[in-house]
């Protein structure tokens, strides 16, 4: 049986006929010779025509434009190498020379701003200070200030009459008994009288203790105070307070409540010294114990200390 060559595989055949060549006899059949004719135009052989390749039935056709992976397949091996080639690259680490130095320059920057932070903070103190607070140091900064400046006035002044003056040896001796006089005020041999406060402390319960005794005698001389007298006993720079209750002790001397303070000084500055929130006079009502300020144009402390002549020291004046 021939086949021909344009005919086409029928389509609903599970396998197409491979169709035969031409020429090669089919078994059992006899050979059939073609007539050979010089005007008989020669025909080609037919080529075989192959079956279209078809998919597998259980094969999933890959959608258009996918492409595969290259790391397809390799399964669950890549995350371990993944994290193995990480851990060879930060172990052990790798330092040079211009990380080290950033690193030291860092700490360095670091250490400064922390010693920067600490010396701002301690020297902030006055920052949370209340505003009664503020005011009364700026006063007391004025007054002091006021104070010094007057000195140095006093001081130009008699050193301008000691140039002036026509009896040099004259003005000196009384510029030095002025001295001494204000010398003795101070190391409390002298009388003195002026403007001040009195300060009356009254302790019914017996609950006063020598140290607020003391800190009323350290505010009225941070306020200014020249002269203090305490119930007689006048108070100087190495004055001491022992005991308290019914044995309250001034420089060995006793003293009662009500304890009265006699102070020179000015007023103004004086008065609002003891009254600050906080301060003396807070304290002592804390206490139970009653503290009055009056202020008064003319104080008298006339209570004096013998004058002690020093065992070692001497003059170094000719």
């Amino acid at each position: 049986m021939s086949v021909n060559p344009n005919e086409k595989p029928e389509p609903g055949g599970e396998q197409a006929e491979r169709p035969e060549p031409a020429g090669k006899p089919v078994a059992g059949a006899a050979p059939e010779v073609p007539e050979a004719s010089e005007t008989s135009e020669a025909r080609p052989a037919a080529a075989p025509v192959e079956p279209e390749a078809r998919p597998s039935e259980g094969a999933e056709s890959a959608p258009e434009g996918a492409v595969p992976s290259p790391g397809a397949g390799a399964g669950a091996g890549a995350a371990p190498d993944g994290r193995r080639r990480l851990a060879d690259a930060l172990w052990p680490p790798r330092v040079t020379r211009a990380q080290l130095i950033v690193a030291l320059l860092l700490a360095c920057l670091g250490f400064g701003l922390a010693i920067q932070v600490s010396s701002t903070s301690e020297g902030s103190a006055l920052r949370g200070a209340r505003q009664e607070d503020l005011v009364r140091i700026l006063d007391e900064l004025d007054d002091r200030t006021q104070r010094l400046e007057d000195e140095k006035t006093r001081l130009e002044k008699q050193r301008s009459e000691l140039e002036s003056s026509s009896d040099q040896a004259e003005e000196a001796r009384r510029q030095t008994a002025e001295k001494e006089r204000q010398l003795g005020i101070l190391a409390g041999t002298v009388a003195a009288e002026g403007p001040g406060i009195t300060l009356t402390v009254s302790d019914p319960v017996g609950a006063v203790e020598s140290d607020m005794l003391l800190d009323a005698i350290q505010e009225l001389r941070a306020a200014g105070a020249e002269a203090i007298q305490v119930d007689g006993v006048r108070v100087v720079a190495n004055s001491y307070f022992t005991g308290g209750g019914d044995d309250m002790r001034i420089d060995g001397t006793q003293v009662t409540a009500p304890y009265v303070f006699k102070v020179i000084g000015k007023p103004e500055d004086l008065e609002p010294a003891l009254n600050i929130p906080g301060g003396v006079v807070q304290t002592l009502e804390k206490e139970q114990a009653t503290a009055t300020v009056e202020r008064s144009a003319k104080i008298v402390v006339d209570a004096l200390r013998p004058a002690k002549r020093p065992d070692y020291a001497r003059s170094s004046s000719p």
